[in-house]
């Protein structure tokens, strides 16, 4: 294993403790600042979708600088964002400095994939996608739960001082462990040949399958904290470690889905698509049983999560002129997703359906994603077979000829 790989797994540990920790904390911020649920949601909707704005204007504008210092440039906007975020006193400057915080996240882990994917063999790029998004599933796993048992204890600002400094720590491992040469061997060109690769149906496919397919979960885990609370009847205290079972599921749907993704891409999604489905609906039904509910914060977290290294493997293997910005534009699909389950969710609340509406809304959002990733497989499979029947005409051509 790389050991550049780690300190990529490290920023996307900081990185994704800043998207996830919102939600177990979530509560305490809406109480302090005097807002209802679903404008808190919006300081994971307004990150999600700024994350969005940085994955395709920052990806764009760096496209042809050297990866691994404008890795570390993505690292100091981070560190800045959370120390905003620390310090708010209101809603605003919070909301500022989610949104400064998530610039940089679709930038980085976009880039961090094509980083990732060179430098391990074409059979591993996959699963060298999956071990940097390790650093996500960690943050889910470690991260969140001790995050908010940290805000409950200390104070909700506690958590994002203890995210500034992991943000230091991660800028500080990017300088030092991932090679200068990581991720170069092919140059991006100008910006109007990289967006060549959105030409590509198969792209667009891909994207619109991570919007719906990612939203679907966490449009369900936006909103967790109430449901466990609420519906589960969990005392909030217990909420951190039920957050650490959803981590465990997250942590082996990832490193699963990735192994099983560079065997096949399009039916590894086709069956956890699927699956996610099935499992949204038992959680919605089951939500009042707690054995149960335990049992679906593990399946949920670990299906959710199996779909990422496939969903990024996939958009760059149909956008091979232009990797970096492709997977920059999926990293702010994730985000659509997850703007939109949380917004979903947030209505389904507020139109008085209950705490169980965003895990319907997100079963719903998951169906329609397995329906369109079922159209972009059926796709490319007919595609790859008029490929291959065009390359055998020419020597069937030419074996009649020597006949």
């Amino acid at each position: 294993m790389p050991v550049g790989l780690i300190a990529l797994a490290l920023g996307g540990f900081g990185i994704g403790l800043t998207e996830f920790v919102i939600a177990g904390l979530l509560p305490d911020v809406a109480a302090d600042f005097g807002v209802s649920e679903a404008s808190a949601g919006w300081f994971i909707s307004g990150y999600a979708l700024a994350v969005v704005v940085g994955a395709l204007g920052l990806t764009a504008a760096v496209t042809r600088l050297e990866r691994k210092p404008v890795l570390a440039g993505l690292l100091v906007l981070f560190i800045a964002g959370n120390l905003l975020s620390a310090t708010a006193a209101d809603y605003w400057p919070m909301m500022l400095g989610r949104i400064i915080a998530a610039l940089s996240h679709g930038a980085f882990f976009g880039i961090g994939a094509v980083v990732a994917a060179g430098m391990v063999p074409p059979s591993k790029k996959a699963g060298a996608i999956a071990l940097m998004f390790t650093g996500l599933t960690a943050a889910n796993v470690l991260g969140v739960p001790f995050g908010t048992l940290l805000g409950q204890a200390a104070g909700w600002r506690a958590t994002f001082w203890a995210i500034t400094a992991i943000g230091v720590a991660a800028l500080v491992g990017i300088l030092a462990l991932v090679p200068r040469s990581a991720g170069e061997t092919e140059k991006a060109g100008s910006l109007r040949s990289e967006l060549t690769a959105f030409r590509s149906g198969q792209v667009w496919l891909s994207i619109v399958v991570t919007i719906l397919g990612f939203g679907g979960m966490f449009g369900a885990f936006t909103y967790i904290a109430y449901t466990l609370t609420e519906v589960s009847g969990f005392a909030a205290s217990t909420v951190p470690w039920l957050l650490i079972v959803f981590g465990i599921g997250l942590f082996a749907g990832n490193t699963l889905g990735g192994k099983a993704a560079d065997r096949n891409v399009d039916r590894t999604l086709l069956v956890v698509l699927a699956v996610l489905a099935v499992v949204l609906v038992a959680f919605a039904v089951t939500a009042g049983n707690q054995i149960l509910t335990v049992i679906s914060l593990v399946l949920m977290g670990g299906f959710g999560f199996a779909t990422v290294p496939g969903l990024q493997m996939r958009v760059m293997k149909y956008a091979p002129e232009a990797p970096t910005l492709a997977s920059g534009a999926n990293i702010g699909a994730f985000n659509v997703g997850n703007a939109l389950g949380a917004w979903l969710g947030g209505v389904t609340i507020t139109a008085g359906q209950g705490y169980t509406s965003p895990i319907w809304a997100g079963a719903a959002i998951t169906l329609l994603g397995l329906a369109v990733m079922a159209y972009a497989a059926a796709a490319a499979r007919q595609s790859a077979a008029r490929t291959e029947v065009q390359a055998e005409a020419p020597v069937e051509a030419a074996d009649a000829l020597r006949l």
